[in-house]
């Protein structure tokens, strides 16, 4: 077997198939430690992490513990949380915030204890499938034979791109300018290591505790999520133009007052998007190279490592079967979109004011916010009991369009 990429998806997918007892090659192009963004977890990662094997090494690292998420308007007039223990239908209650340099890094290195061959490095080219394997062909003329391939290449979508399969999302055009703050003022108690998301009338920012300092502080990532025209009108330097956004923010200022930058600032875009098929002859697109949604709610690596796990279950199938595993990854795509399907329509929500207006004021009725609280935590597979409750959230939704079912919200300034 032949895993391209060795980030959380291809990590988890490598342990997985070599704890099988399957010989496993992991070609990663860059050489770890490395820099990456999505640095929140979700709770229901922990189910994964027990599966690997990995979670004891976890905590060994210190990573902050997330409980819950907050979510406030920018203007300071309204907020609320969400507590992941609280939620009647959420089966896990917590989660890691990690830097992701390490915690990439932790898992790739646990992969190859478990027996996966690891290569940092070197890049693959291309991927061509025949009647008895793959074919990967490296940028230096190298190639590997494999029975399949698991493609979790990232945003760079190897073989989607080789098929041109990646689809763009029209709506969110979106681009992430951000970075890591010290002395930045977090909560108090179970809530310092919440994720905290200040949401503008056209723009919103995370901050995400890294490390959790004695004195109330702690290393936070900082970043804003914009629209790409907006960021080119700027016409300012990546820096200038994430100073200005916070001085114009008074939750971030006020927690920023007298925290210092100590990383670079980022810049990514081309967000969301999906691959119109999630599988090819002997190959399976897992994790970013399935698609991305947007990073509001934080699934980006529980959607790879989700994906992986699945991925692996359909490719042990169709090796046992003696398949080319065409079946197998269809019902895994199938599994893949849905899970997908939920975040894309709780993103789509996010960007507008309906349902902004209803997501801040949870009410116990039917459960409704318990069910909410449930897919914040990463529960993609509750059955019944949520897909109705989120169903008749989003019709609430829609209702709140046309009438004032919960108080309405303003953007602007308080005075």
């Amino acid at each position: 077997m032949i895993v391209i990429g060795g980030g959380p998806a291809g990590s988890c997918a490598a342990t997985l198939l070599a704890r099988a007892g399957r010989t496993v090659r992991v070609l990663e192009r860059e050489r770890f430690p490395r820099f990456h963004v999505g640095e929140s977890l979700l709770p229901y990662n922990a189910a994964i992490f027990d599966e690997l094997g990995v979670t004891a090494t976890l905590r060994e690292a210190g990573f902050p513990i997330k409980r819950g998420a907050q979510f406030h308007l920018g203007n300071g007039s309204k907020g609320t949380g969400f507590v992941f223990a609280s939620g009647r239908f959420t089966r896990h209650t917590e989660a890691f915030q990690v830097e992701r340099a390490r915690f990439d890094e932790i898992l790739l290195r646990h992969a190859a204890r478990c027996g996966a061959q690891v290569e940092e490095g070197v890049e693959v080219e291309r991927v061509d499938a025949d009647a008895e394997g793959v074919s990967v062909r490296m940028k230096d003329g190298t190639v590997h034979r494999g029975r399949m391939v698991i493609d979790a290449s990232g945003r760079g979508n190897l073989t989607g791109s080789q098929e041109g399969l990646r689809v763009m999302n029209p709506k969110l055009k979106k681009l992430a300018v951000f970075g890591h703050y010290e002395g930045v003022q977090v909560d108090p108690g179970t809530k310092g290591g919440d994720t905290v998301i200040i949401r503008q009338e056209d723009h919103w920012f995370w901050l995400i505790p890294l490390r959790l300092d004695a004195d109330g502080t702690g290393k936070v990532s900082v970043g804003a999520i914009v629209e790409r025209d907006d960021f080119s009108r700027a016409g300012a330097t990546a820096e200038a133009f994430l100073d200005q956004r916070i001085l114009a923010s008074p939750p971030v200022r006020d927690r920023l007052a007298k925290a210092r930058r100590v990383s670079p600032v980022h810049v990514t875009s081309d967000f969301s998007y999906r691959n119109s098929k999630l599988w090819s002859a002997r190959c399976v697109r897992v994790g970013d190279a399935a698609g991305f949604i947007d990073p509001i709610f934080s699934s980006g690596v529980f959607l790879a490592m989700f994906s992986a796990r699945a991925a692996v279950g359909a490719v042990e199938t169709a090796l046992k079967a003696g398949t080319d595993g065409s079946a197998e990854f269809a019902a895994y795509a199938s599994r893949v979109q849905t899970a997908m399907t939920i975040y894309q329509e709780m993103v789509d929500g996010f960007y507008t004011t309906p349902f902004m207006e209803l997501f801040l004021e949870p009410r116990a009725k039917w459960d409704l916010a318990a069910a909410v609280n449930a897919v914040l935590a990463g529960e993609l597979e509750g059955g019944w009991k949520l897909r109705w409750r989120m169903k008749l959230f989003f019709l609430l939704v829609r209702l709140q369009a046309r009438f004032p079912l919960v108080p309405r919200v303003s953007f602007a300034p308080v005075a």
